[in-house]
């Protein structure tokens, strides 16, 4: 999430996600809350995340290769060394269990919507066939007033290119925006109301698509609630190094079970098809 992405936090989008109705008086005070929270973040990270693309663990031999799309999260921003971006984490982690070594590309951009999917796909080789793609993207959705059906609509379409590749795909839905505290409340609760119902969205369209999916509120959530100053980098929006470490490791089962690699799945992790459809309606 960017910075101006915080005024966007008022009236409209988290708002209306909600279904509340303020007042004027109500809607002043979330203006004033979300000018506060940004003078207190500020910008001390840039828009520039460590460039983690290569072969992992090398020595493994012939390698997998893993694609990584999406915003902030997907692209590392918040770690000071690649091997600590989501990226650099997941592709030690899958070529450790794998047993071979993980070529990374992330196409991922700071500040992109669901709707920048498709031009981080577009900026690919034509001949580039992935084994396995992460889409982790929301956040600025929700900041941004994108209706859900849109960035769900936007989801789909990115998932159907990535199977024409012949890639599988797993992916994050959108993170809680609750945890960021630096937001006040009543602002951070309906932004954690709107960020659950995108990515509730989000989970039904993509385990549609025949894509794997992870609920990243579900699987890792509670450790950026409960442990801020650890989970959390410099502007404290954006996951640190043990963030992102504690991330990957939630997000490995999928990846795994994408590439045929396992068959038992913790609780926050759906595989398409029937059986994650049902599974999701009974974690709901």
């Amino acid at each position: 999430m960017d910075r101006r992405a915080l005024t966007l936090l008022t009236g409209t989008t988290a708002l209306g996600a909600a279904g509340v109705g303020l007042g004027l008086g109500a809607k002043v005070l979330l203006t004033r809350q979300a000018a506060h929270a940004r003078r207190l973040i500020g910008k001390p990270l840039g828009e520039q995340a460590p460039d983690a693309d290569r072969v992992w663990k090398r020595a493994y031999g012939e390698p997998l290769d893993l694609l990584v799309l999406g915003d902030s999260v997907a692209a590392g921003l918040g770690a000071e060394r690649r091997k600590d971006t989501l990226g650099g984490r997941l592709s030690k982690g899958l070529a450790r269990r794998a047993h071979r070594s993980v070529r990374l590309r992330t196409a991922a951009v700071v500040g992109s919507e669901s709707a920048a999917l498709a031009g981080q796909l577009d900026t690919l080789p034509v001949d580039y066939r992935p084994d396995v793609a992460l889409v982790v993207v929301g956040g600025n959705d929700v900041t941004h007033r994108v209706p859900v059906s849109e960035s769900c609509r936007h989801l789909v379409e990115a998932i159907a290119r990535l199977h024409e590749r012949g890639t599988v795909v797993v992916v994050g839905t959108c993170p809680d925006l609750g945890a960021l505290r630096p937001v006040p409340q009543p602002l951070r609760s309906l932004g954690s109301r709107a960020s659950r119902q995108l990515a509730a969205a989000q989970s039904a369209a993509a385990l549609g698509a025949g894509a794997h999916v992870v609920s990243l509120a579900d699987v890792v959530g509670d450790f950026f609630i409960t442990d801020p100053d650890e989970a959390f980098s410099l502007d404290r929006f954006h996951p640190s190094a043990a963030g992102y470490k504690r991330t990957a490791k939630a997000v490995l089962p999928s990846l795994l079970a994408a590439l045929g690699l396992v068959d038992e799945l913790p609780p926050g992790h759906l595989p398409p098809g029937p059986r994650g459809l049902y599974s999701r309606e009974g974690q709901t």
